[in-house]
This record gives C-alpha cells, sequence and structure tokens, in this order.
C-alpha cells in the first residue's frame, strides 16, 4: 500500500508540473508587458527614421522601425532581436549609441505580440516575423543588402541564430550577446525544481516533460549550422543566462565554423554588458562589423587578411 500511495503521489506531482508548464510557459518565455505602448519613439531622441509595417507570411502585422545613420547611408545595417521583456522602445538608448560608435542603420523588429505588432508570441510566429523582417530589408533600394548584420540579446540571440542559418545568402554575419543554450536549459536555471523534469545539452534529468515545452529554442542545435562569421559577447555577471551557456554555444560553432570570435566582459551583467562594456564593447563589434560587412567592392581584400590571419580567436 506504501509502494501504491508513493507511485501515486509521484504521477499526481509530475503531472501537476506536466500541467503547470504546459499552461503559463509562454508568460515565462515571452513579456511583452501589460502595457504594449512605446516607452519613447526614435522621434523623442531625433533619431531619422521610418516606421514600417509588415505582413508575416501567416498573415500577422508585424510594426517596426528602421533608423538611419544618415539620410544617404550606405554602411551596414544590423537587424536587431531584443530580449523577451518589454519592447523595441526600451532598447533606444542602445540603438542611439550604438549608431553613434558605429555609423550603421539599426532595423527594429516588434514580435508578434509586443510592442504595436498584432498576434500572440510562439517560436514558430516569432520566427515567421524575423524573416519577415529579412526579406524586407533584403528588398530595399536605400541600403547596402549586402551589408545585413543580425544582432540578437538573449531571446533575440535564439532568433537571430535561426534567421541566420536560413539565409545564408541575405545575413553577412550574425553578434550574440548574453544567449541561452536553449529554453529546456533555461527552464531549470529559472525553475529550479523544473530540473528533473525538462532539459537540455546541461540537464542530467530524465526529461520526461520537454515535450510540453512548445518555444525550446534550441540555438546550442542552430548554431553548429551557421556558416557566416559569428561573434560572441559574454557578460560574466550575467545574473539570468549563466555564462556557461555562451561558452557551450561558442565550442558548439567553432567546432565548424573558424570564423568565430568569443569576447568576455569581466563586469557585464544580462541586460547592461553593452553599457558597462564601454569603448572595449564597441570596438569589437565595430572592428567586427568592418571585418565582415564589407563595402561592394572590398572583397578581395577582405579574403587576403583571411590568408594571412587566423578566423578563429577568444
Amino acid at each position: 500500500m506504501v509502494w501504491y500511495m508513493s507511485l501515486l503521489l509521484l504521477i499526481l506531482g509530475v503531472g501537476g508540473v506536466a500541467l503547470l508548464a504546459y499552461a503559463f510557459q509562454e508568460k515565462l518565455v515571452y513579456i511583452p508587458g501589460l502595457n504594449r505602448s512605446y516607452p519613447i519613439t526614435p522621434a523623442h531622441l531625433r533619431l531619422l527614421f521610418e516606421d514600417v509595417w509588415l505582413t508575416s507570411s501567416d498573415g500577422v502585422r508585424l510594426h517596426s522601425w528602421l533608423i538611419k545613420f544618415s539620410p544617404n547611408s550606405t554602411g551596414p545595417t544590423v537587424l536587431l532581436f531584443q530580449e523577451k521583456a518589454g519592447n523595441i522602445g526600451h532598447r533606444l538608448e542602445m540603438v542611439r549609441i550604438m549608431l553613434q560608435k558605429l555609423h550603421c542603420n539599426v532595423f527594429m523588429l516588434s514580435y508578434r505580440g509586443y510592442g504595436a505588432s498584432d498576434g500572440y508570441p510562439s517560436q514558430q510566429g516569432i520566427t515567421l516575423d524575423a524573416q519577415a523582417a529579412l526579406d524586407h530589408l533584403s528588398q530595399r533600394t536605400d541600403i547596402d543588402t549586402s551589408r545585413i548584420i543580425v544582432f540578437g540579446r538573449s531571446l533575440g540571440g535564439a532568433v537571430g541564430a535561426v534567421v541566420t542559418k536560413n539565409n545564408p545568402d541575405k545575413v553577412a554575419a550574425l553578434i550574440l550577446e548574453n544567449t541561452f543554450t536553449s529554453i529546456l536549459d533555461m527552464a531549470g536555471v529559472l525553475l529550479p525544481f523544473l530540473k528533473w523534469f525538462i532539459g537540455g545539452s546541461t540537464s542530467k534529468g530524465p526529461k520526461i516533460l520537454n515535450f510540453v515545452v512548445r518555444s525550446p529554442w534550441s540555438t546550442i542545435d542552430v548554431v553548429g549550422q551557421i556558416k557566416q562569421p559569428i561573434l560572441f559577447l559574454s557578460g560574466l555577471r550575467d545574473q539570468t543566462v549563466p555564462p556557461l551557456h555562451m561558452e557551450m554555444l561558442y565550442a558548439k560553432a567553432a567546432a565548424r565554423n573558424k570564423k568565430c570570435i568569443f569576447v568576455e566582459f569581466p563586469t557585464g551583467k544580462h541586460m547592461n554588458t553593452w553599457l558597462v562594456g564601454g569603448d572595449h564593447y564597441w570596438k569589437t563589434v565595430g572592428t567586427f562589423l568592418q571585418q565582415n560587412a564589407l563595402e561592394n567592392g572590398d572583397e578581395s581584400h577582405h579574403n587576403r587578411n583571411d590568408s594571412e590571419s587566423s578566423d578563429c580567436a577568444r
């Protein structure tokens, strides 16, 4: 009888965890906020911008901003994918400094369910949103479409990795900052009791509830398939995503892709690595753009440099 009751309690416990994980996972992975309005717009910062409305392939209306360094800027264009919380308005101060430091254009996409975009967030849906944004940029005539760089932080890194892998002909390079290996691995980080039921590459548990996770975002499985250059920016004081995740992503990518660079920022936290990193941060990103988002006609010079130096560095 004791054995029977113990088994019954175990089944009920696992079932309860599965129900909670199934019902509330989107609220943990995607946090657009109760008030989805933008705290500020590019106009508040006197940035040169265009409101861009897109329609994803499944018919969802999406809002975005194209912010230019100058009216006729031919510099690189950064396709920026944000973290899970807030909206693109919360990233404008960072983008303002990015324009000043890098002299680039920046395209900011509101995922479905975020900001002024319609719909509800999901992995499948946001992947379609990212593709719609890249397709739009690739068809524009007022930017250099050969110099599109994808930049993603945290959840945005997972999004950026997928769109980069799927579009080797449209994306010149990828920048990942404080990104997780997978949501499966993050489940046990955010809610430690879940590590016994849900897990990915870093988990030793039975993983019996992985099937209930609708947005696994397995970035570690994606980076190993990317052929373009990748810059990894890791804040060593990240209190949300363990820095080990970035090390694992780099190791997986660099095993097959020799155009990988890993840079650590000792005081960088999850959201402020770009701020506390200072000039070193922006010089690192700027050098990466110069090397991998070349102006038309500079390919031969780049090829000579590649033959003279090692592509893979840490």
